[in-house]
């Protein structure tokens, strides 16, 4: 199933691009995390703290995907 990734920030430049269709075995959410820490291990350690929006909308790790979805990555931000 092909999806598009959109990667943000600190995200983009761990794995290297902003945007790219991808080809997903398991339609989950987390399958993302998985693909992004085939791509740069340090993905691993930022799992808890990365937030995933399918189509605008944040979901959680089990949510499911389609064929199509858009798929953004959106890092930990801190500002102030």
């Amino acid at each position: 199933m092909k999806i598009r990734l959109r990667l943000f920030a600190n995200a983009r430049d761990l794995a290297g691009f902003a945007e790219k269709t991808v080809d997903l075995q398991h339609p989950r959410a987390s399958e993302v995390f998985e693909y992004l820490a085939s791509v740069n291990p340090e993905f691993r350690e930022w799992s808890r703290s990365i937030r995933l929006a399918v189509n605008r909308r944040y979901v959680d790790d089990a949510h499911p995907l389609q064929e199509g979805d858009e798929v953004a990555v959106i890092p930990p931000v801190s500002g102030g």
